[in-house]
């Protein structure tokens, strides 16, 4: 009993392990898309940065430029002093700045004034005055130092790399102001910080976007590939399933040969010791039936004896057709002479049960090679079993028609048909649901047809009748 369960566990495994495999790769697929999708636009977002970011540090150097030589220059020569808070002052710096980031995509421009800590000058004059907050950024670039950040309304998808649209982006630079000699170019010396800010929203929301294109696609991409995974399975499951079955089915045909083979063996050496004293028995009955002083009633105890002792010597013969192996003797006929025989055998049996027959052979003969007479016997028991079937004024029909290579023939009844039960047992040996009957019958059928190459199959509902259906190569079995 352990062993049949664990077989039935090793049989549903393999299905186990492909689903498996299936769920497994599409879960590693998308594991992979997701990092991929995130890794994409992120290095799209830093090339987006670095070119803004040198975008700001080419602008700032034209601003250092203008501004130091169209504000500075002629404010100091004119006024010796820088004083932005003057109108005249502040205007003519405005000019300049305004006119060299005019057509650049700024979004804000300041000048911290380094010694006081202040913004000196702003394109948004709401700032102006407003103290410096020390950043990191601002600190490097008093020391000389261009660098940048981005300033983030960030809306991060649960932390995972992914970001919702909509989130104001913006760059800050900061750069040094740096002044200019005219002969020696740029001075270590600092005048002040420049700091510039970019609107990348709308560049920034086409790369988030494309990263949401990125993944939509990659999921379905693994889409489809799982469906294509799932069909590979669903193939997998059919081919294992269908192997499986064919290896169980072999394995019973194993099992059941070695049976048989043993029960072959027990019935011909049972059969071969019951043969003798039965053919001695029915001798002595005949002959003490004919003795010339033997009264009515020896007669016809000594007749019993005979019909009796045939009847045991036809079931004795059986056993042996059964056990002993058969090599047919191959030979041209005509398999509708074969069926024909076997009517002519069986009109009186059909005639006392008033049952008809009706033969549909189109008149063709259906000749092959085969063993007449081995056929023959087949065809007699499947038409007892359909005689037997039927009631009073019973109905069986014979049908025939062929392909390229096979015949087909049918034998149809109306009678009482066969449970789904018993109809799984027909061919098993010593299986009947006569009360008289060795069970034998069909099993030799079977291997009568089998031996020829060929196939017998039985459809039937209780109620509803039995179709038997033989199928015999034209050119008999290959030797």
């Amino acid at each position: 009993m352990q062993h049949s369960s664990t077989t039935n566990r090793n049989r549903k495994r393999p299905f186990r392990l492909v689903k498996f495999f299936a769920y497994a790769s599409f879960a590693v697929l998308l594991a992979f898309s997701f990092p991929f999708s995130v890794i994409v636009a992120q290095k799209a977002k830093d090339m987006l940065l670095k070119s803004h970011e040198n975008y700001a540090l080419l602008l700032g150097q034209n601003l250092n430029h203008q501004v130091f030589q169209n504000f500075v220059i002629p404010v100091v020569s004119r006024y010796g002093k820088i004083k932005l808070r003057e109108k005249e002052q502040y205007e003519l710096m405005d000019r300049v700045v305004r006119n060299t980031v005019h057509g650049y995509n700024v979004d804000l421009v300041n000048i911290y004034d380094i010694g006081k800590g202040v913004i000196a000058y702003s394109t948004d004059p709401r700032l102006l005055g407003k103290k410096v907050t020390k950043s990191l950024g601002y600190n490097k670039a008093v020391k000389g130092e261009n660098s940048s950040g981005l300033i983030s309304g960030k809306r991060d998808l649960w932390g995972l790399g992914i970001e919702l649209i909509g989130a104001e982006k913006k760059l800050r630079t900061y750069i040094p102001f740096k002044g200019i000699d005219p002969y020696a170019g740029e001075t270590p010396y600092i005048l002040g910080v420049f700091e510039i800010i970019q609107d990348l929203t709308k560049p920034y929301q086409s790369i988030i976007k494309f990263q949401y294109t990125i993944f939509g696609l990659s999921l379905v991409i693994m889409g489809l590939i799982f469906l294509a995974l799932l069909l590979i399975v669903h193939k997998a499951e059919k081919t294992i399933e269908e192997r499986a079955r064919e290896q169980r089915e072999l394995e019973a045909q194993l099992h059941q040969a070695e049976r048989l083979a043993a029960l072959g063996q027990m019935v011909a050496g049972v059969s071969h010791e019951i043969r003798n004293p039965l053919g001695i028995i029915r001798s002595t009955a005949e002959l003490l039936g004919g003795l010339p002083h033997a009264d009515e009633t020896q007669r016809k105890l000594s007749a019993v004896i005979v019909e009796e002792s045939s009847r045991l010597n036809n079931i004795v013969t059986e056993f042996l057709d059964f056990a002993r192996p058969q090599k047919p003797s191959i030979r041209e006929c005509y398999l509708s002479e074969i069926i024909q025989k076997n009517l002519n055998f069986l009109e009186p049996e059909l005639k006392k049960s008033h049952v008809q027959v009706k033969e549909n052979l189109d008149g063709r003969n259906y000749p092959l090679r085969a063993d007449p007479e081995m056929l023959y016997r087949a065809f007699l028991n499947i038409f007892i079993n359909a005689i037997h079937s039927v009631s009073e004024n019973g109905l069986i029909q014979v049908t025939g028609s062929e392909n390229k290579d096979r015949y087909v023939i049918s034998i149809r009844d109306n009678g009482c048909g066969i449970s789904k039960e018993d109809l799984n047992k027909v061919f098993n040996p010593f299986f009947t649901t006569k009360e008289r009957g060795t069970g034998l019958g069909l099993s030799i059928v079977r291997k009568i047809i089998e031996i020829h190459a060929g196939t017998i199959s039985i459809e039937s509902e209780p109620g509803q009748g039995t179709t038997v259906t033989v199928t015999l190569p034209k050119q008999g079995p290959l030797t």
